[in-house]
């Protein structure tokens, strides 16, 4: 998935992540998401993007993000590394980082 970020929050947004709440990041995992990471990168003129890729080992993939969204302690989290992304304006409108489709992919 990627989405933009804010250049006036770039250090914000990393100091967020260098000291990552560990609730959240025990969430992350009881809702069965393993192997996640956030990727930066500058492009050009575009400014800059975050790209994630994680792994989904559960079986309800829709009933594990509910439970990360009605978590409160995540809404806490959301309010602070919300404000620091730019969605793009291509992405489906009910998603918040747009999805990317994968053209490769060796096991």
């Amino acid at each position: 998935m990627v989405i933009g970020l804010n250049e006036s929050k770039l250090e914000e947004y990393k100091t967020l992540h260098k000291e990552a709440w560990p609730e959240i990041l025990e969430l992350i995992k009881e809702c069965n998401i393993q192997n996640f990471s956030i990727y930066l990168h500058k492009l050009d003129d575009a400014g800059y993007f975050l790209f994630n890729y994680f792994e989904y080992v559960g079986t309800d993939f829709e009933a594990d993000m509910d439970k990360m969204k009605a978590n409160p302690r995540n809404k806490e989290w959301w309010e602070l590394t919300i404000p620091c992304q730019k969605p793009l304006e291509n992405k489906a409108t009910e998603d918040w980082w747009a999805n990317m489709e994968e053209v490769f992919h060796l096991d």
